[in-house]
């Protein structure tokens, strides 16, 4: 990786991990703010670049929209410490450090800022945009939150990720409307369990890093560019199992986390809440199912020299992730026997 032989990014992103750390198993509320600081002033030297203006401008949209969550947690925090004993506005703190939190996540409602940002960004910025950054976020979130309102943010989460990414080209869009998706199941996962939440959270992790690891190596961000011809056969259907295990399917492993939450959700009486989940599933593999439809069945021909494909160990690699997203059904049923 890029950061690898350069000593201020590998110090950074050193940094990067050990705040979520710190803001992770704080005994305060201001020890999980100053976590969260130490994570936003070690992300943004990681993303900002002087040779490229979209990741300037989108490490100071990072840079403002954090900090104005940042602000709201610690006017909560403060007014929390001066009403420590007015339990009629336990429900107003409950809200105001939810909406900190989902605002620093990208959810919806406050999810505006995060596809334009994503546009700007590597392919592995992107990674620890999607996954590393939520962590922290999402733990303090089940600290204190107000159920009647994630529900609704739940809802919001499902609905503007699957119906945000119908429109899209870009894959690095495509790939912040399906993260906005996903955090809408994360979120349920944490109200029932951090179990729960931890196991769907490390499947989501591995099944993003298969799609940026893909993109990085091919240098793809738009869909027209997976439509070349002499990209070969395997990629093209190594590609087509990580969407689809992406989006749920069942015989692949992305469907495992989705099936014990449905079945959480069945049998605690959530029949609207498991109907709008699976319907906005269905959305997410339909543009998943139509981007590799086209990549498959459409071809454009380019130069006989333009040939693209993966260095041999990228392939093996690519390969061997497909086949555990193959298997990963297969497996997980071993464990219900």
């Amino acid at each position: 990786m890029y950061f690898l032989n350069n000593s201020n990014k590998m110090f950074f992103t050193f940094i990067l991990f050990f705040s979520t750390l710190i803001a992770i198993s704080s005994n305060s509320w201001f020890g999980c703010w100053i976590g969260l600081e130490i994570n936003l002033l070690s992300f943004i030297p990681l993303i900002s670049s002087p040779f490229n203006l979209l990741a300037s401008e989108a490490s100071l949209k990072y840079f403002l929209i954090q900090s104005i969550a940042s602000i709201n947690f610690l006017f909560v925090i403060l007014l929390k410490m001066t009403f420590f004993k007015n339990f009629l506005m336990d429900n107003f703190f409950s809200i105001m450090i939810s909406s900190s939190m989902l605002m620093k996540m990208g959810s919806a409602p406050f999810h505006f800022w995060f596809p334009n940002i994503v546009e700007g960004l590597s392919w592995f910025n992107n990674f620890i945009l999607m996954t590393w950054q939520k962590i922290t976020p999402m733990i303090l979130l089940s600290y204190y939150f107000n159920k009647n309102f994630l529900y609704t943010m739940i809802i919001f989460n499902i609905i503007i990720g699957a119906i945000g990414g119908l429109n899209q080209i870009s894959l690095r869009k495509l790939m912040a409307f399906s993260s906005i998706n996903n955090l809408g199941w994360m979120l349920f996962a944490i109200m029932i369990s951090e179990n729960l939440w931890i196991f769907y959270f490390t499947m989501y992790s591995f099944l993003i890093s298969i799609m940026c690891f893909f993109f990085f190596n091919l240098n793809m961000f738009f869909i027209n560019q997976l439509f070349i011809n002499n990209i070969s056969p395997l990629i093209k259907i190594n590609l087509l199992i990580n969407f689809l295990s992406l989006g749920g399917l069942p015989p692949f492993l992305g469907f495992f986390p989705k099936w014990i939450m449905i079945n959480f959700l069945m049998n605690n009486k959530f029949y609207l809440l498991t109907f709008l989940f699976v319907m906005m599933s269905l959305i997410i593999i339909f543009f998943y199912i139509r981007i590799t439809y086209t990549c498959l069945m459409l071809n454009y021909f380019k130069m006989k020299w333009l040939k693209i494909s993966l260095k041999n160990n990228f392939l093996w690699l690519m390969n061997f992730f497909s086949l555990i997203s193959i298997m990963g059904m297969i497996l997980s049923t071993f464990l219900f026997l």
